[in-house]
């Protein structure tokens, strides 16, 4: 079962082979509807029965539920003080950025029946490291109501061989705004905030041409591998202590020493830059999940981009 709800996308077909393909340049009110984003996040309060007493139900202060507009389906319970984000925000949120910045929209969607929803454009930034491997920049915005995503406006760039993403944090800050849904979303403070992280894609671009250049022999492959496929270890001895997914270690060895796409590009071939793309190759497209599209809610939103972000770190490390 899948749990993108719907999709709209142009270009290339998406990871699941889901979505209604769209002309180049629609309007935003075209990709509302074909990306199924065209209702609204309603509200009511919390009520509940008890079975031994007379009051049928009583009220539960200080929470609310979120339901759909359309459906009338249960989004999450939450706190009076939630902000909500509305799907049509989303997409709003490029609308100048389509017709006077450049941008284009490439998808949008809905998953897990509307508890997220996000929308990704292309920035027109680009860079084709030796080899011809190309990596173009994009612009993410992403929300949930489910407790588990801030509104989120994150610099990803996507390898065009193997549609790998990797987010752009040069620091802690850079590169993303988040808006806690404790605070108002407002997009044009959050453009003008990420007005400055734009020129993190020079940067960024520079560290991808260093990673490409920075060779790395056996020994350092084994031990970047080492430290970045770990996982904490669940035994009643084990507390605290840190294991290797001695699994995952296998699988990206091989994706990094050939069978990975785009690995024999001069760029990735025994480069930091090919451990890199090694390992978000297998985030991206062969880390065990559900369905293909958990793995995408992990690898943009959960374990999987913070694992993308240590084999970046580690990475880094390598030529500092």
């Amino acid at each position: 079962m899948h749990n993108v709800e719907t999709m709209a996308y142009v270009n290339a077909l998406p990871w699941h082979g889901l979505g209604q393909r769209l002309a180049l340049h629609e309007p935003i009110e075209v990709w509302m509807e074909r990306a199924g984003m065209n209702w609204r996040i309603e509200s009511a309060g919390v009520q509940f029965d008890t079975a031994d007493d007379d009051v049928q139900r009583r009220e539960f202060s200080g929470q609310k539920v979120l339901y759909r507009s359309d459906t009338k389906a249960p989004l999450a319970i939450v706190s009076d003080r939630y902000q909500v984000v509305q799907p049509a925000e989303i997409l709003e949120f490029y609308r100048d950025l389509t017709d006077l910045g450049g941008f284009e929209l490439e998808t949008a969607g809905v998953l897990k029946d509307g508890k997220k929803f996000w929308a990704l454009a292309r920035t027109g930034q680009n860079v084709t490291l030796k080899g011809r491997d190309e990596v173009n920049g994009y612009l993410l915005l992403a929300t949930g109501c489910d407790g588990t995503l801030a509104t989120t406006a994150q610099f990803t760039s996507v390898r065009v061989v193997c549609q790998n993403t990797l987010a752009i944090a040069l620091s802690k800050d850079a590169g993303a705004v988040k808006v806690p849904h404790r605070s108002q979303f407002d997009a044009q403070t959050v453009k003008r905030q990420l007005g400055v992280a734009i020129a993190s894609w020079d940067d960024f671009m520079m560290r991808m041409k260093a990673l490409s250049e920075c060779r790395v022999n056996a020994k350092t492959t084994e031990a970047f591998l080492q430290r970045v496929l770990t996982y904490p270890a669940t035994g009643a001895s084990d507390h605290g202590t840190i294991a290797v997914n001695d699994r995952a270690v296998k699988v990206v060895h091989h994706l990094f020493t050939g069978r990975g796409m785009g690995s024999s590009f001069s760029s990735s071939a025994n480069t930091a830059w090919g451990l890199v793309n090694a390992v978000t190759e297998f985030v991206d497209h062969h880390r065990r999940a559900r369905s293909e599209d958990h793995r995408l809610d992990a690898a943009w939103f959960g374990q999987g981009a913070d694992l993308k972000k240590k084999a970046w770190d580690e990475a880094l490390a390598l030529i500092s």
